[in-house]
């Protein structure tokens, strides 16, 4: 099987770095994409794609030309959405004859509008319009089935914001693992109160940390969201100020013996989660751990910031908006997912961890979009 895997990847290569045909060539990259294959052509893609920016492209396929445009914006390369002028009718909106009769072309130029950036309005009248007929074409046409399941799949999420890969099959295995350890973790520590989240956690890493070499970094922010998940469960749903207190206290010795500050029902919870983090650590090289290191004081930083939000609750205390966005940000998680994110890929440096820890200002802004 691993031979056959082996040839079929070498034929693909060969079609990528033989094909002439600038259309066939897209066409088979949107292919390897929406196969979710990839990240195993990245390299070949990549200059694949670097090639066909720097040649002569004309089309008068409004399909063809939005293709294009997607998959050069996708990957960086710079292009401007003038390319689309060629299609407006007399009025500088879109033609009549393609707005009535092109599901395809006004298909991929919904998909490729997705990618404006700022100060853009020409691709967000093309998004406006492009489901306008999207919509009435889903209503009034006998479209084909398998388009008009492109059509509403689109409608519902464009293709540049779905999720890469929603196929999760080659990491069942994978997720069983996890699931039994959830279980185990789950029904000893007897925190019944705290939600159940192992699929919605595993699912979101295995979408975000798809590709094949990176089970320990999926691995590890699974069990990093499911670990978070009991602690913000306890101190928003279920302790009393003082135990929440007491825990905070706990996790920022970080040490087996601070178990005797906390009440009964806490202490299970605590000793497994300094040994799931040693486990971790144990299980990255020596030159990794303080990796892991970094990850258990963006926890603890976490843990801080529980335990305002359940005294500003306790004292019924009303922050200003600023205080509660700013407190609200910190504590959205999203610092311990970036840094839980970059343990197991051997490339990331020293440096990356403490610019992430620092809170800059890219760090912020994601907090406060998941905020939002």
């Amino acid at each position: 099987m691993r031979k056959r895997a082996d040839e079929l990847k070498e034929k693909v290569r060969t079609q990528l770095g033989t094909c002439e045909d600038i259309v066939g060539t897209m066409n088979l990259v949107g292919a390897i994409q929406h196969l979710g294959i990839e990240h195993l052509f990245k390299q070949e893609i990549d200059n694949t794609l670097r090639d066909i920016r720097t040649s002569e492209f004309t089309s008068s396929s409004l399909h063809e030309v939005a293709l294009w445009f997607r998959l050069l914006r996708e990957h960086g390369l710079w292009v401007s959405p003038d390319v689309f002028g060629k299609f407006d009718g007399d009025d500088a909106r879109l033609s009549s004859v393609i707005a009535d009769h092109d599901t395809r072309g006004l298909l991929s130029l919904y998909n490729a509008a997705h990618l404006l950036v700022h100060g853009e309005p020409e691709l967000e009248e093309a998004i406006s319009i492009a489901r306008h007929h999207l919509e009435s074409m889903t209503r009034d046409c006998d479209l084909n089935p398998v388009l008009a399941n492109q059509v509403n799949r689109a409608l519902n999420i464009a293709l540049p914001r779905t999720c890469k890969r929603l196929e999760t099959s080659l990491f069942i295995s994978e997720y069983e693992q996890e699931e039994g350890w959830w279980r185990d973790l789950y029904t000893y520590v007897g925190l019944n109160y705290a939600r159940d989240r192992a699929v919605e956690s595993y699912l979101w890493s295995c979408l975000v940390f798809y590709e094949k070499d990176l089970f320990f970094t999926r691995t590890f922010v699974a069990k990093m969201i499911l670990l978070v998940t009991l602690m913000d469960d306890t101190f928003d749903s279920h302790a009393t100020i003082q135990e929440c207190r007491q825990l905070n206290s706990a996790i920022q010795r970080w040490d087996e013996s601070a178990v005797t500050l906390l009440p009964e029902y806490l202490k299970k919870f605590y000793r497994e989660l300094l040994r799931n983090f040693k486990v971790l650590q144990d299980q990255v090289t020596d030159n990794d751990k303080y990796r892991v290191t970094y990850t258990r004081k963006e926890f603890q930083k976490l843990s801080t910031y529980y335990l305002q939000e359940a005294e500003w609750s306790h004292q019924r205390h009303k922050p200003s908006f600023g205080d509660q966005i700013t407190l609200t940000a910190m504590s959205s998680v999203i610092p311990l997912l970036c840094v839980s994110g970059t343990v197991g890929m051997g490339y990331v440096t020293k440096e990356t961890f403490e610019w992430v820890a620092s809170r800059t200002t890219g760090i912020v802004a994601s907090e406060k979009l998941d905020v939002s």
